[in-house]
């Protein structure tokens, strides 16, 4: 699937490409993004291959990131409008000020502008509320959004890192008073992280919100760089973390399957995750232009049904309370029957005897 063959945002009317161009590295400010020239030649790269969806957030690279972006489609008159253009509030760049950051209504409006002046532009086409704000009613938050929506500088609205039961009420909330809904969640997800499937993937599924999976490698611990018993690059690992022998074995899996059909461990990582159900485009970031064409290979990857499986079984996660519950419970449901493609066996506890009572 090329860049060009876009999907709908969930249950919305924006189109956007499969892939998604993260820009967190974009600015070396501290120390781990690229500078600008290789960022904006990443940006030309992407968008030459019919990418339109490009996603920051105000505080990455202190700003920069924003600032790099909106200077490039400042020198290109017209380029602006062509894309999805994404941004995040939430975190504080003013150390010191308890309003600089959140979700409250002086913070949202005092972040948007700051973003919008830093883009050099009159909207963001979507905003994400980066982190669950704790100390701010949701009501002040929707509501906020909603005057910014209507004002014409937020376009649709977004949910990262934010717990289901938050999300549920807020979506639930905007529908019932007519603000704008949750159109999409930006969730870490990947082989290496997949507890996202226990509450907020079914919630994504059940509302018709499109999902935005952030750091789909692990931090390129699915890259294929990292091997058992080696050693690995010091300050990636402060970054990420030294993966655990459970997280090798899922490396290794994917580099087999890699190995399999002469595509890198990245690119199977990648489509392994782009085809999840609510999946609409995985955000791939990248320091060096090497990196982004690895990462764009995913789309021309066809994993088979028994690789697929093979990933599944080998990263399955361990939910929380109560999914492991249900469902184990569907043995109590439907006793031995086949429902929807599910087999179930008949609990042994009423397999143990022929009395009913």
């Amino acid at each position: 699937m090329p860049l060009d063959h876009y999907v709908t945002l969930g249950r919305s009317g924006l189109r956007v490409s499969p892939m998604c161009l993260g820009a967190m590295s974009f600015g070396a400010d501290t120390g781990i993004g690229a500078e600008v020239d290789e960022s904006e030649a990443m940006l030309t790269a992407y968008l030459e291959r019919g990418g339109n969806f490009i996603d920051t957030a105000n505080f990455y690279s202190n700003g920069h990131s924003e600032q790099i972006l909106g200077d490039y489609f400042a020198r290109r008159p017209g380029s602006r409008d062509r894309v999805v253009l994404a941004s995040k509030f939430f975190s504080n760049m003013h150390p010191g000020d308890p309003n600089g950051g959140g979700a409250g209504r002086k913070a949202i409006i005092d972040q948007l502008h700051d973003t919008l002046r830093r883009l050099q532009t009159e909207y963001v086409d979507l905003y994400w509320l980066h982190n669950y704000d704790r100390f701010t009613p949701i009501e002040e938050t929707l509501r906020t959004l909603d005057d910014l929506v209507s004002a014409g500088k937020v376009r649709y609205i977004g949910f990262s890192n934010t717990p289901g039961w938050f999300t549920a009420q807020a979506h639930t909330m905007a529908l019932l008073r007519g603000w704008p809904p949750v159109t999409a969640l930006q969730v870490e997800y990947s082989l290496l992280a997949r507890t996202v499937e226990g509450e907020l993937i079914p919630l994504a599924r059940d509302a018709g919100m499109g999902v935005l999976p952030w750091s789909p490698l692990r931090g390129g611990q699915l890259s294929g760089r990292y091997r058992r018993g080696t050693a690995t690059d010091s300050a990636r690992v402060a970054l990420t973390g030294e993966p655990s022998d459970a997280d090798y074995d899922v490396i290794e899996t994917v580099v087999d399957v890699a190995e399999q059909i002469g595509e890198t461990p990245g690119a199977v990582a990648l489509s392994w995750l782009r085809h999840r159900p609510a999946v609409t485009s995985p955000i791939v970031g990248a320091r060096r232009m090497a990196h982004l064409d690895d990462n764009l290979r995913a789309l021309e990857v066809s994993l088979t049904a028994e690789q697929t499986a093979r990933l599944d079984a080998v990263s399955k996660p361990t939910l929380n309370y109560p999914i492991d519950i249900n469902d184990a419970a569907t043995t109590l449901q439907f006793a031995g029957a086949t429902v929807d493609g599910v087999h179930t066996e008949v609990h042994p506890v009423m397999a143990s005897s022929d009395r009913r009572y």
